[in-house]
């Protein structure tokens, strides 16, 4: 093979040959391309050339096939742009990063939450009076509903994702109408976008089994197993399945879990295909819930961290069948055309009940419980076309795609109980079901919603690709409609610039403008609810990027401006917000047997237009004003393969209302662990445990509010994890 030259200005196509060539061949291959990044370089003499390398297949291509991990195994090199596809962290004006599934076996993580706990700039919650995950990301919500799959909104399970279905979970911060469009849960897309990319086959054989204990008595079992077929190779199936229950350490909360999914794929000499389907059920029962806010003069101190204030009769059932079908095709060298398609089916019914806290002695009351049934069946849509070619001296990367999402919501037979319960949430009283004969409303809507868009981008590449442009712009088309006589449609262009510049073979500093679309929510009378159309926010970030072969992170600094709605006095009003914040991170393994996976994160998160202006210039609430995590792990010398793991999490204060009369404290949480492998003839044996929130803190681990109401989620109590999993 002939040595790459470093003024080439097709490093891009290279960097995916050398990326293939260096997982097959001789450890000897040398690169020696400045652009090339870590994961794809290996220590050589200036002089040496690349061995011969016959390749056997297609090369991959970033659209669909994830980076390799980062030096420590934590992170990967890139993540998921949108409808862009997969892309090198260090080519892309934005703020992107990628934990992957040795992470999220490690930690024991059991939910999409657990996971990005990891990350400085998201804070994790709960939905308003439901069981749901709901986020933060830089200080602007989003909610389990508008979590992509492969880069499609619409295909996941809502309100609660496990991390069974993950092997990768991506997290693209700041506002992305241009690269995903509008989200159809009504959130996101403005502070970030959360992916997850489904499980394939490898090239070695997987089959891993493995069974876990929860404190107090939640079990689990599991499998997960995939292999190639083929001449080549070409074909390949996983399945990954598992299967809970039992009490958590919460008292008396009991939950059981079920997932499966399976991924098929093909990979051709010019194709692609990638099949996955899978289905999830989760059953609350006794759930502890969120608690709101009465008529208080300050936050009251959180309970003992095991207390469950909620009635014993409240719970949910969240069941979900879902599917994606994607493909690429390689017309020629230079371009490739994609397509995918995904959707799902999902039925919730639950009994919601959650406590409204009256005085410092934490009386609360319990008023119109809710009995719930709700469906949705969604179906999403990309296809489009991308490719490389030069005018000149300037490289081209050319991305035209279209993407659609249509959604229904049908609220069924939902109905609230005249109830007046009282209990205290340090001493909780047990309250007796409603009698559900005795309804105060109940309702049958169904909501129809959908999002069309049309992108177009090219990043230019100036000086070998030393400089890099992007340009593009995203025309988005919404419709809502109730069946009840109200209809919104609206239609929006989202421009996007960036650009990417490396003065040096490890660091890139970039800066972008980049746009984000929500829907605006309803208003709250008449009912039905009225929808109030899109939402439109903007965003400014610089920052700069590292990649020093076992060691890499950033810096940004960004500003989010998202405008509200203040004009009728029956609507939620949405007030005018400003977002600045500076992030850091930091990943890898600087030494021989430690891995570190860090991040900071400050904000300062203000109203700047509010209805009647007697609370402008006050802090969001439910933005924490910092937060740090810090997760290592440690090599124990003189004890084989054995692995002391931990992470510290600090939350600053944040305010749980707009008066900013209400302020939580700050908070930190210890989390420790221990990993053991130990070989028993050809296969691998991996102890885990780890103990979550070590010190039993009590505290409130997050504010929000939700019209008229502001409500508090109770951190997690300490919490016993034990695994093991064999690997052959």
């Amino acid at each position: 093979m002939k040595q790459i030259n470093k003024s080439s200005r097709h490093s891009t196509r290279q960097r995916r040959i050398l990326w293939l060539a260096a997982a097959v061949s001789a450890p000897s291959l040398a690169l020696q391309s400045w652009a090339l990044p870590a994961w794809a370089q290996t220590a050589t003499d200036d002089n040496q050339s690349l061995d011969t390398v016959t390749v056997v297949g297609t090369v991959p291509t970033y659209g669909d096939t994830p980076p390799p991990a980062y030096a420590g195994g934590q992170v990967a090199a890139g993540g998921r742009i949108g409808i862009l596809g997969e892309k090198d962290a260090m080519d892309v004006p934005f703020n992107v990063i990628s934990y992957t599934s040795d992470l999220i076996e490690n930690q024991q993580s059991q939910t999409l939450g657990d996971t990005l706990q990891n990350d400085a700039s998201v804070m994790v919650g709960k939905g308003f009076g439901n069981y749901s995950e709901s986020f933060k990301i830089r200080g602007l919500d989003i909610n389990g509903d508008d979590v992509a799959y492969g880069g499609l909104y619409g295909v996941l399970p809502r309100q609660i994702v496990l991390s069974d279905v993950a092997e990768r979970i991506e997290v693209l911060k700041g506002a992305s109408a241009f690269a995903s469009g509008i989200p159809v849960g009504g959130t996101g897309g403005v502070g970030g976008t959360i992916n997850i990319e489904p499980k394939h086959a490898t090239d070695e054989p997987i089959l891993k089994l493995s069974t876990g204990y929860t404190s107090d008595s939640y079990g689990e079992v599991g499998i997960d197993a995939g292999r190639r077929f083929g001449d080549q190779k070409q074909f390949g199936a996983r399945i990954s399945a598992s299967r809970g229950r039992g009490d958590m350490a919460i008292d008396d909360e009991e939950r059981r879990n079920t997932s499966v999914v399976v991924g098929l794929d093909y990979r051709g000499e010019r194709g692609r295909v990638l099949f996955d389907i899978g289905h999830q059920k989760s059953i609350v029962n006794g759930g502890r819930s969120m608690v709101s806010l009465g008529a208080l003069a300050d936050v009251p101190d959180a309970p003992d961290s095991t207390t469950n204030y909620t009635p014993s009769w409240a719970g949910t059932r969240l069941e979900t069948n879902f599917a994606m079908l994607r493909g690429e095709y390689d017309i020629n060298d230079a371009w490739t055309a994609y397509a995918a398609v995904g959707g799902n089916k999902t039925l919730e019914s639950g009994v919601y009940a959650s406590p409204t806290v009256n005085d410092a002695n934490g009386d609360a009351s319990v008023s119109l419980p809710m009995d719930a049934v709700w469906k949705s069946k969604s179906f999403a849509s990309q296809a489009g076309v991308r490719g490389d070619f030069d005018t000149g001296p300037v490289s081209h990367q050319l991305n035209l795609g279209y993407s659609s999402i249509y959604q229904d919501k049908y609220d069924g037979e939902w109905k609230m109980a005249n109830l007046n319960g009282e209990t205290n949430i340090y001493h909780p009283r047990d309250i007796a079901a409603p009698d559900w004969s005795s309804i105060a409303f109940s309702g049958d809507t169904l909501r129809t919603t959908r999002v069309d868009g049309v992108t177009l981008s090219d990043t230019l590449g100036f000086l070998d690709e030393r400089v890099l442009l992007t340009l593009g712009a995203r025309y988005q088309e919404l419709d809502i409609d109730d069946h009840a006589g109200s209809q919104e449609r609206g239609h929006r262009v989202t421009p996007a610039y960036g650009i990417v510049v490396k003065p040096t073979q490890h660091i890139s500093l970039y800066a972008n403008h980049v746009e984000g679309l929500q829907t605006a929510g309803a208003s709250a009378l008449p009912e039905p609810p009225q929808p109030l159309g899109i939402i439109h926010a903007k965003q400014n970030e610089v920052g700069a990027k590292f990649d020093y072969d076992t060691l890499g992170g950033g810096i940004s600094l960004f500003e989010i401006k998202k405008p509200g709605d203040q004009e009728s006095s029956n609507t939620v009003v949405q007030d005018d917000q400003r977002t600045r914040g500076l992030e850091l991170s930091l990943y890898g393994a600087p030494m021989s047997g430690v891995r570190l996976l860090g991040s900071a994160t400050w904000l300062d998160a203000e109203l700047t237009k509010t209805k009647d202006g007697a609370i402008e210039g006050n802090d969001i609430p439910g933005v924490a004003s910092y937060r740090y995590v810090l997760y290592g792990e440690w090599d124990i010398p003189h004890v084989d393969r054995l692995t002391a793991t931990g992470r510290v999490i600090r939350t600053g204060s944040q305010y749980a209302d707009k008066a900013n009369d209400l302020e939580l404290d700050p908070w930190t949480r210890l989390d420790l662990g221990l990993r053991y492998t130990m070989p028993v003839g050809d296969a691998d044996w991996i102890w885990r445990a780890g103990i979550d929130n070590v010190t039993d803190e009590d505290y409130w681990a997050s504010a929000s509010t939700v019209w008229p109401n502001s409500y508090l989620v109770q951190g997690e109590p300490r919490t016993f994890k034990l695994s093991a999993t064999v690997e052959f």
